[in-house]
């Protein structure tokens, strides 16, 4: 760990800068260029950093430098030290605002993410927005990296680095096209286990929740199709290739339109939730905290919503 001997450190937002962009580039040479700088001014900031810190940042592994125990423990303070003088400087420069970095699994970031950042946007005009969308396991991935800020993930995998907040319930169900012999069900138990099935891709959110409510119940299936794609999914069980199990909210329309149609099963229902991640010592920038904020009330006002609903089907 670094140890000090001097409380008057002198750390500038350069060196932190040059310092965050070779810890996600592996070299001053890399570096210099994302902070527009020479590769002189890099290095020799860098220097200055582990100089006044007492204690070198990296470890030098062939042509890389990679972070050692004292970089990983420097890195979020020094991207948050960033993000706030970023925000400073946003006080007097309203057209550089900073900028919303979000990594959304695919049901998410496709079906449940654009409504809300198209409503955050039309108050937030002067805030960009970068939204990378991947499957649960990348999600993660990317936000323990500080690649982004948030990550929306679908699956109950996570991350000892993460802090996990509730957001929206989501429900899986099966689908087919009309003709499918098994439309018209309902379909039983060995009935489901025979069948072709198309799913997700090992590593995603939606695939880990309907291995975990399906093959509990039905054994191992025949998955002819594994695709990494919900839209490529969709149009192969819409085309009657198989049965797939996805979430409700990604084929409502499809439902809707009757391209595809619900099985009707003796399976009891599969509901989860869907979670916001970031990393527990980060601290979020003001963009990120009003998104969050915007999300998580929105999600309070649709549960509010449902509630009746949800009562009255239960008394009918």
């Amino acid at each position: 760990m670094i140890e000090r001997t001097d409380q008057r450190l002198r750390l500038t937002l350069r060196q932190l800068e040059v310092f965050v962009a070779t810890a996600r580039d592996g070299s001053t040479r890399a570096a210099a260029t994302r902070v527009s700088r020479s590769q002189s001014a890099a290095s020799a900031a860098l220097a200055e950093l582990e100089a006044t810190l007492g204690a070198p940042l990296f470890d030098r592994i062939g042509r890389r430098l990679v972070l050692n125990e004292n970089g990983r423990a420097l890195l979020p303070g020094a991207i948050a030290q960033l993000e706030q003088g970023a925000e400073l400087q946003s006080l007097f420069t309203a057209e550089h605002r900073a900028p919303l970095r979000m990594a959304a699994s695919l049901t998410i970031g496709e079906y449940l993410l654009p409504p809300h950042i198209a409503a955050w946007k039309a108050e937030h005009p002067h805030s960009p927005v970068r939204l990378v969308i991947g499957n649960t396991s990348e999600v993660i991935a990317a936000v323990v990296a500080l690649e982004v800020d948030v990550g929306f993930i679908e699956g109950a995998q996570t991350h000892p680095d993460l802090r996990v907040q509730p957001w929206l319930s989501d429900e899986l169900v099966i689908v087919a096209a009309p003709s499918h012999p098994l439309a018209a069900g309902p379909a039983g138990v060995r009935q489901l286990a025979e069948a072709t099935w198309i799913l997700r891709e090992l590593g995603s959110g939606t695939r880990q929740a309907s291995d975990s409510w399906l093959l509990e119940r039905l054994g191992p299936l025949q998955v002819e199709f594994e695709l990494g794609s919900t839209e490529a999914i969709k149009r192969l069980a819409a085309a009657g290739a198989g049965l797939a199990c996805l979430s409700r909210r990604a084929v409502a329309a499809e439902l809707a339109l009757g391209s595809l149609v619900a099985l009707r099963t003796r399976l009891p229902a599969a509901r989860r939730r869907l979670v916001i991640v970031t990393r527990r010592e980060k601290r979020l920038g003001r963009a990120t905290a009003d998104f969050l904020r915007h999300c998580v009330t929105q999600a309070q006002a649709q549960d509010r919503a449902a509630t009746p609903l949800r009562r009255r089907s239960r008394a009918t």
